[in-house]
């Protein structure tokens, strides 16, 4: 139950968390049984605006996307684990957004991190029930890494445009 964990940088890493925390906030959220591996690309404003028109027709950028990895995704012998999929988080969306929340910025990544790998892990909130699951799984990890309830932070918006590029 091991996830390998790459962490790329896109911007500069003056103010953006160190991939540690990205790793912890990760593995923290992987809930399968075999090993699997994930990568976080944090990226600028403009990378995110492409992605998020790219595959989900909105041109702007948004906090988090996630594109899982195809389920018939074949690796090669020797390559390591499994392919979970790849999140991308937008450093200029998740500073502003930590700003206007009243958060730490750590503590908004981590949850968008988390946010992310759910995703990747099949959960969604296409509607109330889904969305009532996911943020009281995402809730229940964050507060197993000591950080308080995302949704109950003033100005926090429990519909944060995290919705994956899977189909969205």
């Amino acid at each position: 139950m091991t996830l390998e964990v790459a962490v790329q940088y896109a911007v500069p890493r003056a103010g953006v968390p160190a991939a540690r925390g990205l790793h912890a906030a990760a593995r923290a959220a992987w809930r399968g049984e075999d090993s699997a591996g994930v990568t976080l690309r944090i990226v600028d404003a403009d990378e995110g605006r492409e992605l998020n028109h790219a595959f989900r027709g909105r041109d702007y950028a948004t906090n988090v996307l996630s594109f899982p990895a195809p389920d018939d995704l074949i690796m090669p012998p020797g390559a390591g684990p499994a392919c979970l999929g790849d999140i991308v988080l937008c450093d200029p969306v998740l500073q502003r957004e930590a700003r206007e929340q009243g958060k730490r910025v750590n503590d908004h990544y981590t949850h968008m991190v988390v946010h992310g790998m759910l995703h990747l892990q099949g959960f969604d909130h296409q509607d109330a029930g889904e969305a009532a699951e996911m943020e009281a799984l995402e809730t229940a990890i964050l507060a197993g890494l000591g950080l308080p309830d995302p949704y109950r932070t003033a100005g926090a918006d429990p519909g944060c445009d995290a919705r994956g590029a899977h189909g969205l």
